[in-house]
């Protein structure tokens, strides 16, 4: 399904380079700016240094002079405004609302699927024209702190493009850190005989009394899930009590 976000009456242009940000972390480039505080705001310095790189976005924004421009092939829209309204479409959730909508639940009237979703964000100040809701087929609402409810228009989008995302299946996490070799039965083993010798070697275990000291620290390092480079440091460890214990 094709994804647009349109931001009207836009007044700084940080939050349009900002947006396009946000927009290219969740693999959305289409922008459509309606009539926008600044005529030449996709090419302003502020602008450019928020994109944070995403200039792909910013070079293919397009600047309108109608919402009914911005919305040219665009089938369900969703307004998001925080203000409460006597009239309008039903505010829910952005995952509530995305959840079928992802599935292909919302339908044209003819009853064919959805061509394209478009996100409408007002201006920072005054949001979102009642009449600009009014067209909408849903008010989208974040969920927020009730007493301080009030976000940034990038950081909104920010959420709203994570959560259609997410509704559209999203994208794998890939790991930070090379994965850890977990420590088999028989390094286990050796560790703790090593460490039976050292502690004998200090005088903290009696070889004749040794109660149940190392099948407990045989629980406590399996509970551990000791990974092979954590069992060279155990053995480096028992390694220096050796050395140390020796007159």
């Amino acid at each position: 399904m094709h994804t647009r976000f349109v931001l009207i009456n836009t007044s700084h242009a940080g939050n349009v380079g900002a947006a396009a940000r946000a927009m290219k972390t969740m693999g959305f480039d289409d922008l459509v700016l309606v009539v926008p505080r600044w005529a030449n705001v996709l090419r302003r310095e502020e602008t450019i240094q928020r994109a944070s790189g995403a200039l792909d976005v910013l070079e293919n924004a397009r600047i309108v002079a109608t919402l009914d421009e911005a919305l040219d092939g665009m089938t369900h829209l969703c307004a998001t405004a925080m203000t409460p309204r006597d009239f309008g479409p039903p505010t829910v959730t952005p995952r509530e609302h995305f959840t079928g909508l992802a599935g292909g639940a919302q339908q044209t009237a003819d009853g064919t699927a959805q061509q394209g979703v478009a996100f409408l964000f007002g201006s920072e100040r005054f949001g979102m024209r009642n009449e600009d809701v009014y067209r909408c087929h849903v008010a989208l609402s974040i969920p927020s702190n009730p007493q301080f409810g009030s976000l940034n228009l990038a950081a909104a989008l920010q959420v709203i493009a994570y959560e259609w995302r997410l509704a559209l299946g999203g994208y794998a996490v890939h790991e930070a850190t090379a994965p850890s070799v977990l420590a088999d039965a028989s390094e286990l083993a050796g560790m703790l005989a090593h460490w039976e010798r050292a502690l004998v070697g200090i005088g903290f275990l009696d070889p004749l009394a040794p109660k149940k000291l190392m099948p407990r620290l045989n629980q406590l390092f399996n509970r551990a899930a000791l990974t092979q480079e954590e069992i060279h440091i155990l053995r480096g460890i028992a390694k220096m009590m050796d050395q140390r214990a020796k007159p």
